[in-house]
């Protein structure tokens, strides 16, 4: 299976983190899913002896649509402690109106607190050729609803990662396997302190 902060209380060292997301947490494009940010989360946990399970329910071209359908299931089925929501990106890519992404990542953040869980929310951005009104209002969504209900934001997940060519595949859409590395330090930054001190370490 798998940087603005809003610090919750730190966590018990049990429980599913369960992260929802498309391609760019799929692994879409690697030579192996082990490669991709998500894997390589669930290797920092048990190198480090937490007990987290995680549980990655992401799909390539997911949207936020898609996600919210998906959501109550998911919930229910893993009870997780956390939900990392990366969603947006294809509403983006296909011009897709902008109140009704932050309509469906608000209620997907509302259904997962409501739920018991804590949300990690994971920033997007669009390519400027979508025009400054558009790539503007689509980046405000993230720390806005991040703001407005109290949960973490990695501000942009693909910070250090989306400009330089060498960290993206051929596409120039989805990153490589070095482009997840960084990837996932973008997400540890702000993951590891919503989590409890591992086992065997100080406190």
């Amino acid at each position: 299976m798998l940087l603005t902060h809003f610090p919750p209380t730190a966590l018990s060292a049990e429980g599913a983190i369960l992260v929802v997301g498309d391609s760019l947490s799929s692994g879409y494009g690697l030579p192996d899913e082990q490669h991709s940010w998500v894997a390589l989360l669930e290797r920092r946990l048990v190198e480090q002896g937490y007990g987290h399970e995680v549980v990655n329910a992401s799909i390539s071209g997911d949207t936020t649509a898609g996600g919210l359908a998906r959501l109550p299931g998911l919930l229910d089925r893993h009870d997780p402690q956390i939900v990392i929501l990366e969603l947006g990106g294809n509403d983006g890519l296909r011009g897709l109106p902008i109140p009704t992404m932050r309509s469906h990542l608000e209620e997907m953040i509302r259904l997962a607190q409501q739920s018991g869980a804590h949300v990690l929310l994971t920033g997007i951005r669009m390519p400027p050729n979508y025009g400054p009104a558009y790539t503007e209002a689509f980046e405000a969504v993230y720390p806005e609803l991040a703001a407005a209900h109290d949960v973490p934001l990695v501000s942009f997940l693909l910070e250090g990662v989306a400009l330089d060519r060498s960290l993206m595949q051929a596409d120039g859409v989805h990153p490589n396997v070095d482009g997840h590395a960084v990837m996932f330090e973008n997400v540890w930054g702000v993951l590891e302190g919503m989590l409890a001190p591992a086992s065997g370490t100080e406190p």
